[in-house]
């Protein structure tokens, strides 16, 4: 028997186009289309894909219910047995996109479902209690070792197998607790984890807990007066016309922009880029966001030493950890280099 498959990938897997088609709308095409080649040959023989969805993801993030409406309409005339979607490697935007239809998918038509991230895709942490995501490196150089593992695991879902621990098949910790019984208690167990532990010997906890990165906070200015403030933020402010493309969501990059001679973030020479909330205000008067008005009223009155000159800008909404980590790392480094004593971080 070979399963019936329907792909979803995004427009630049299905050969459209880059950011300039990101807006491209939700299509159907028969059978393969882009890295349902690869997946195709994984599967050797035991399922066929069928059907390819493609949808642009800023069309899928501006238009989220219309677009998982029109998507699910599509794979369900295929008739597939199960779903993937990807690998969306690192790409934040085609992560979330790829989660929502999986997720849609698994609760409409009651059917398997698995897509493929890189673990710092914000997609993962939105759906992975969703749908079954295969650990993928950052980039597309990975897909042949991606493909593999979403295949595999595909395949295993459509044959009812019993699937194993996330090391074990590959995937992404999903989250979810179950109860298992052992003859062991608790407490003998973790002393024998404890035991191993002082002897230098490998064990493995069965309640890992989360990281979060500690920062430690930097003393107090003693004289705002004298103070070179910054203005950063994660809400899409930007020159008219958006020069740097920055992404509406799952930014890639940030924006450095002059602020020299400027006395307000007035509408007419700023907008926001930001896709995750409703921008009629923030077009309206952009210093809600990027508060150049009331700074430079504080330069005039002296609360403040001076107002920085540049001012940086991208999208926080559905952006990578590692491209936010970056972001701030960069843009630190440029501040400290012109000095500036205090930076004020605005969001939406």
């Amino acid at each position: 028997m070979s399963y019936r498959i329907v792909h979803y990938i995004n427009q630049f897997f299905a050969g459209i186009g880059g950011e300039e088609k990101a807006d491209y709308k939700p299509e159907a095409r028969e059978g393969v289309v882009g890295p349902g080649q690869a997946l195709n040959a994984a599967f050797k023989g035991r399922a066929e894909i069928v059907g390819t969805v493609i949808c642009g993801d800023s069309y899928f993030a501006e238009h989220m219910a219309e677009a998982s409406a029109e998507i699910l309409e599509m794979i369900r005339k295929f008739s597939p047995d199960a779903v993937i979607a990807g690998p969306a490697f690192n790409a934040g935007r085609y992560g979330t996109a790829s989660g929502a239809v999986l997720e849609l998918v698994s609760r409409e038509l009651k059917i398997p479902v698995v897509g493929g991230m890189y673990p710092e895709n914000p997609g993962v942490e939105l759906y992975r209690k969703s749908a079954y995501i295969v650990r993928t490196s950052d980039s597309a150089r990975g897909m042949g070792p991606a493909v593999q593992g979403m295949a595999a695991l595909a395949l295993k879902l459509l044959d009812g197998e019993k699937i194993g621990t996330p090391e074990e098949e590959g995937y992404i910790e999903r989250g979810l607790r179950k109860n298992i019984f052992l003859d062991k208690v608790g407490g003998e167990r973790a002393a024998e984890m404890l035991a191993r532990k002082l002897r230098g010997e490998p064990f493995k906890t069965e309640y890992p807990m989360p990281v979060f990165d500690r920062v430690a906070p930097n003393p107090p200015i003693l004289d705002m007066k004298k103070a070179v403030v910054a203005l950063v933020t994660s809400g899409g402010i930007v020159p008219k016309g958006n020069p740097d493309h920055i992404e509406a969501s799952s930014a890639t990059h940030y924006g450095e922009y002059s602020l020299e001679g400027v006395l307000t973030a007035d509408a007419d020479h700023y907008e926001t880029a930001h896709g995750g909330y409703d921008p009629t205000y923030a077009n309206k008067d952009p210093n809600r966001v990027l508060p150049v008005d009331v700074l430079r009223q504080l330069e005039k009155e002296g609360v403040i030493g001076k107002l920085h000159e540049k001012y940086y800008s991208t999208v926080g909404n559905g952006t990578s950890v590692a491209n936010a980590k970056r972001f701030g790392e960069e843009i630190v480094g440029k501040l400290k280099k012109d000095g500036v004593d205090a930076v004020i971080v605005t969001s939406t």
